[in-house]
C-alpha cells in the first residue's frame, strides 16, 4: 500500500496502454462491440442508431444474473451510436457512455480508447511534496473554452512555475455551459469541449510540458437534467440518507459501489490523468466496512496517481493511510487559510467567514498546524470541528487565496485582487506561495485578471430559475444574496452574457500592472522550486513566529535558520528586531533581504519595510 507520510513520489507509471473492460458500458472487442449495463428491466436491448435517431439495429442484451444484462454487436464498430431500450419501450442514454456528441440526452458513441497515439512515456511526475497547482475551468481559460485551446497556454503555465493543472469537472453536464457539477454522465467528457481525444491531447501535450493534469471528480451526486440511473435501477440510491442534492448513492450495492469505484482508474488508463480532486468527501455517505473513498485513493495509488479531498470536517482520518485506520488521501483543501487571509485582508464577517476573527495569532496557528479548527468550538455554532493534525505533513493541506469556490460564489464573482489594495494582494500572494503547505492557484489570479468568475449554467428555463432560487438560498447569510437591492444586479446564472464575463482575457498579460504582479508571481515560484531552504518542509524544518504584529516563518532548524518569510498583511508596521533570538539566523550570521513584495518592478514603492502590507524574504548570509 502506498504510504503518503513516507513517500517522496509515486510508483512507476504502469502500461496504461492496456485495455480494461469495465463493468458497465460499451467496449469494443476482437468480434465486434460488447454492451453491458445494470438494470432492472425484463428485457434489454443496445440500439444502434443514426444521426438523426433512427434505429438500425437492435441487439438483445441477455441476463447475467444481478441485474447485468450483456450482449455482443458483431456488426458493430468504432463510431457507432447507441442508446438502450427497456421492455421494447422507451430508449435512454448510457450512463456509463464514453462519448456524447449530441448531449446528455442522446445517443452514445463507441469509442476506442486505444486508437489515440500517446508520447508521454518518458513522463514522470512531479513528487506530491513538489506540487504546485493551478485551478482551471476549460470553458472560461481561454475564448476557445475548449481542451485544444487550453493546450494553446500550456506554455504559460511552465513559464509561471506551476507543475500541476486542476481541470474543474469534465464529466459531461446538460447544456452548453456549467462549472461541472452538474454532470451526469461520469466516463464522457464534456463534448462542448472536444472528443475524448481532444482530452487525451490536452494531457499528452501537459505531460510534454511537464505538467502533471489532476482531474475534478464529483461523486457526491448526479446533476439534476440528464441523469438517468433511477431509469436503469431503483437500487442506485439510498433513499434512508439524504445529500444537499437529494438521496444519497446506495454504495453497500456491489453494482453502484462498482460503477463509483472504476472511475477514477478509467480516467488514469484512457486518459492518463496523473490525480484527483474529490468533490464534497463530507457527503459520500458509505457504511461500508471499507469506505468507497478509502478504496478509490487505493485503486489510484496502484496506478501511481495522488488523491485530494474536498472536505470541510478539517478530519486527519482523511489524510491518514489506510493502514493506520484512514482514508488514505494525499492531500486536502483546507480553507481555513483562505478564511484568515480574507478576514483579514477584508473585514468580511459574513456567514462561514463569522468562524474567523482574522487575527495574526490566527495565522500562525493556521499555518504552524495546517488548520485552525483542531477540535475547538466553532465561533457560529459553538460545535467542534477537527481533530489533531500533529501526525500529518504540511505538503498534505492545499492552501490558496482564491479558488473557484471563494471566487464564483460571491455574488458577482469578483476576485481578490479587486477587494484588496495592489500592495495586500501582492503581499497575500507572497505568503500563499511560500508556505509550506502545497500552495494552488486559481486560473488568473496569477495577473490580478479583471474578469469576474461567476456561476453559470445552462439549464432548461424551469430548472434554471429552480437552480437560481436554490443558489440565492444557500448564499442567504451573504449580504449580497439577503439585499433586495443588489439581488436585482447579481447576474442571471443561465445568461450566456454570464458565462461570456467570466472568459479570461488574456490580453490583459500585456499590460504593464498584470505584467508586474505576473512577474511577481514568476519569482516567487522559482524562489520555492530553487532555493535549499524548501527542500525539506517537514515540521521540524521550520517555525511560525509572531514578532510584534508580523508574521515570520523561519526555514531551518533553531539556530541554524536559513531562510526567513516575515509578512505584514496590513501594513504601518516597522522592522521587527532580528536580534531577537527568536529571529536570530544563529552561527553568528546575519539576514540580508533577497525579495520583497514591494519592489517598484512589482507595482510598489520601495518604501520602507511594512509601512504597506508586505511580504519580505531573507537569507541568512
Amino acid at each position: 500500500m502506498f504510504d503518503v507520510h513516507a513517500a517522496t513520489g509515486y510508483p512507476a507509471r504502469p502500461n496504461r496502454g492496456a485495455h480494461k473492460l469495465r463493468s458497465q458500458g460499451a467496449d469494443v472487442v476482437e468480434n465486434g462491440v460488447s454492451y453491458r449495463t445494470w438494470c432492472e428491466h425484463h428485457t434489454v436491448e443496445a440500439l444502434i442508431v443514426d444521426s438523426a435517431g433512427e434505429v438500425l439495429r437492435a441487439v438483445p442484451l441477455q441476463p447475467e444474473g444481478d441485474g447485468y444484462f450483456s450482449g455482443i454487436d458483431h456488426a458493430g464498430r468504432v463510431g457507432d451510436l447507441y442508446r438502450y431500450r427497456f421492455n421494447h419501450d422507451k430508449d435512454w442514454p448510457d450512463p456509463a457512455s464514453r462519448f456524447q456528441p449530441f448531449g446528455v440526452h442522446g445517443a452514445a458513441t463507441v469509442i476506442d480508447p486505444n486508437i489515440f497515439d500517446w508520447t508521454d512515456n518518458a513522463f514522470v511526475r512531479p513528487r506530491f511534496d513538489d506540487l504546485i497547482i493551478y485551478e482551471l475551468h476549460v470553458g472560461t481559460f481561454t475564448e476557445a473554452g475548449t481542451f485544444r485551446g487550453a493546450m494553446e497556454k500550456l506554455d504559460h503555465l511552465v513559464q509561471l512555475g506551476v507543475n500541476a493543472i486542476e481541470l474543474m469537472p469534465v464529466a459531461d453536464f446538460p447544456g452548453a455551459r456549467n462549472w461541472g457539477y452538474d454532470g451526469v454522465l461520469l466516463y464522457a467528457p464534456a463534448r462542448v469541449y472536444g472528443t475524448p481525444d481532444d482530452l487525451r491531447a490536452l494531457v499528452d501535450a501537459a505531460h510534454a510540458h511537464g505538467l502533471a493534469v489532476i482531474l475534478d471528480v464529483v461523486y457526491n451526486h448526479l446533476g439534476p437534467d440528464g441523469n438517468y440511473v433511477g431509469v436503469y435501477h431503483h437500487g442506485y440510491f439510498n433513499t434512508a440518507h439524504k445529500t444537499p442534492w437529494g438521496d444519497a448513492f446506495d454504495l453497500e450495492c456491489a453494482p453502484v459501489r462498482q460503477f463509483f469505484a472504476e472511475n477514477a482508474p478509467y480516467w488514469m488508463r484512457e486518459f492518463h490523468i496523473d490525480g484527483f480532486r474529490l468533490d464534497a468527501t463530507h457527503e459520500i455517505y458509505d457504511p461500508s466496512p471499507r469506505h468507497l473513498l478509502a478504496e478509490i485513493t487505493a485503486e489510484v495509488h496502484e496506478l501511481g496517481g495522488f488523491v485530494i479531498a474536498e472536505d470541510d470536517r478539517n478530519d486527519p482520518q482523511l489524510l491518514t493511510p489506510e493502514t493506520a485506520g484512514g482514508l488514505g488521501f494525499d492531500g486536502a483543501w483546507a480553507d481555513d487559510f483562505h478564511h484568515v487571509i480574507r478576514v483579514i485582508l477584508t473585514a468580511e464577517r459574513e456567514a462561514y467567514y463569522r468562524n474567523f476573527r482574522g487575527t495574526l495569532a490566527e495565522i500562525a496557528q493556521t499555518l504552524t498546524h495546517g488548520w485552525l479548527y483542531r477540535g475547538q468550538e466553532t465561533l457560529i455554532s459553538g460545535e467542534p470541528r477537527g481533530g489533531d493534525p500533529a501526525p500529518l505533513h504540511p505538503r498534505q493541506f492545499i492552501y490558496c487565496i482564491s479558488n473557484h469556490d471563494q471566487v464564483g460564489n460571491r455574488a458577482f464573482g469578483e476576485r481578490l485582487s479587486a477587494s484588496v489594495p495592489p500592495a495586500a494582494y501582492r503581499a497575500a500572494s507572497a505568503l500563499l506561495c511560500l508556505v509550506p503547505e502545497t500552495p494552488m492557484l486559481f486560473m488568473g489570479q496569477e495577473w490580478a485578471a479583471s474578469t469576474p468568475f461567476l456561476y453559470f449554467t445552462d439549464h432548461s428555463d424551469e430548472l434554471g430559475r429552480a437552480v437560481t432560487r436554490g443558489r440565492r438560498h444557500e448564499f442567504r447569510h451573504f449580504a449580497a444574496f439577503a439585499d433586495s437591492a443588489d439581488r436585482e444586479r447579481i447576474p442571471d446564472p443561465q445568461a450566456e452574457a454570464t458565462f461570456n464575463a467570466s472568459k479570461l482575457r488574456w490580453d490583459e498579460v500585456r499590460s504593464n500592472r498584470a505584467a508586474q504582479v505576473l512577474q511577481l508571481y514568476r519569482e516567487l515560484l522559482e524562489l520555492r522550486r530553487t532555493h535549499p531552504a524548501f527542500r525539506n518542509r517537514a515540521r521540524d524544518n521550520w517555525l511560525v513566529t509572531q514578532a510584534d504584529q508580523i508574521i515570520a516563518i523561519l526555514f531551518g532548524k533553531p539556530g541554524e535558520y536559513e531562510l526567513a518569510v516575515l509578512v505584514d498583511l496590513v501594513g504601518g508596521h516597522t522592522m521587527p528586531n532580528l536580534d531577537d533570538v527568536r529571529l536570530a539566523p544563529g552561527g553568528g550570521r546575519d539576514w540580508r533581504p533577497i525579495w520583497s513584495s514591494n519592489e517598484v518592478r512589482f507595482g510598489g514603492d520601495d518604501g520602507e519595510a511594512f509601512s504597506v502590507p508586505t511580504t519580505l524574504v531573507l537569507e541568512a548570509a
